[in-house]
């Protein structure tokens, strides 16, 4: 599965940078966090509960983050497991161009892959949950950076 697409950020490059980069933002806008814990430079680990259909499951897993070129991107990539109910991977590729001095274009460039019962749902219900949850995901990441919210973004 694939998803792709941008979101306009009203502030600068730098400040949605930091907050990309900080697992207390991340921790607020990543749908069913329940826990993510920086644990290196480039790194981290959580635990997610997602629906997806029928199927509720806890996904414990980890991120890594690289060819970092701060502050214009990274790659991420990512695996989470669920039990019976299946896994998930993937990667992103996140871009941030400056669009202005006050603001920026947050791009991304997502694949993933997704097995056990999860992946016996159908690639219909699997997109819509997905970008359902990315679409969820940049609104509350744009709400939290614009709003100055998070700690020491403003």
């Amino acid at each position: 599965m694939e998803l792709k697409d941008s979101v306009r950020i009203p502030k600068d490059r730098e400040t949605v940078w930091r907050a990309l980069n900080d697992a207390n933002v991340l921790r607020e806008v990543i749908p069913g966090c329940q826990e993510l814990v920086q644990d290196s430079a480039d790194s981290m680990t959580g635990q997610i509960v997602l629906k997806v259909g029928p199927i509720k499951a806890k996904f414990s897993g980890r991120v890594t983050f690289s060819d970092v070129v701060a502050p214009e991107g990274y790659t991420i990539t990512g695996e989470g497991k669920g039990g019976i109910a299946g896994f998930a991977k993937g990667t992103a590729l996140v871009r941030l161009d400056a669009d202005g001095p006050d603001a920026t274009v947050l791009r991304y460039d997502v694949n993933t892959e997704v097995g056990g019962k999860i992946a016996q749902l159908g690639a219909r219900l699997l997109d819509s949950t997905a970008k359902k949850l990315a679409k969820q995901f940049f609104d509350d990441f744009n709400n939290l950076v614009s709003d100055g919210a998070a700690s020491g973004l403003a």
